[in-house]
């Protein structure tokens, strides 16, 4: 059973940046597509990008975050990365971590139906 613990979040200011971390545990890392949620009160959860297995193969919800997040995965491959620059208020969110067997693939997680493990969530908040 795969488990994934997001960390990183907090409350920082317009204009700032912040690394999210999620740690992937339980199961074999490598045959993992992880990816990144954000949701905010009321609204549907939003994809904001996702990496494949071998972290070769990115993607991002619209060019507005591609523009100014990054997605990475660590050395071990079992860690992925969400760097968030020049955060904006609208960015407050909880941003979840996912994941789907890369036999599913990376491109799929844009699809929140073929996520297979969601973590717990981790509160970005963005002062003006």
């Amino acid at each position: 059973q795969v488990r994934l613990d997001e960390s990183g979040g907090g409350l920082v200011q317009a204009g700032d940046s912040l690394r999210l971390s999620c740690a992937a545990s339980g199961g074999t890392a490598k045959d993992l597509a992880l990816g990144w949620y954000r949701q905010v009160p009321g609204k549907e959860r939003e994809f904001v990008a996702a990496i494949s297995g071998g972290g070769g193969s990115t993607y991002f919800g619209d060019s507005a975050m591609k523009a100014r997040f990054a997605i990475s995965r660590g050395v071990a491959k079992n860690t992925v990365y969400l760097q968030l620059n020049r955060l904006k208020p609208e960015d407050t969110a909880t941003y979840y971590c996912a994941a789907t067997p890369t036999s599913i693939g990376a491109a799929n997680l844009r699809n929140p139906s073929r996520v297979d493990v969601w973590g717990q969530g981790t509160l970005v908040t963005v002062s003006s």
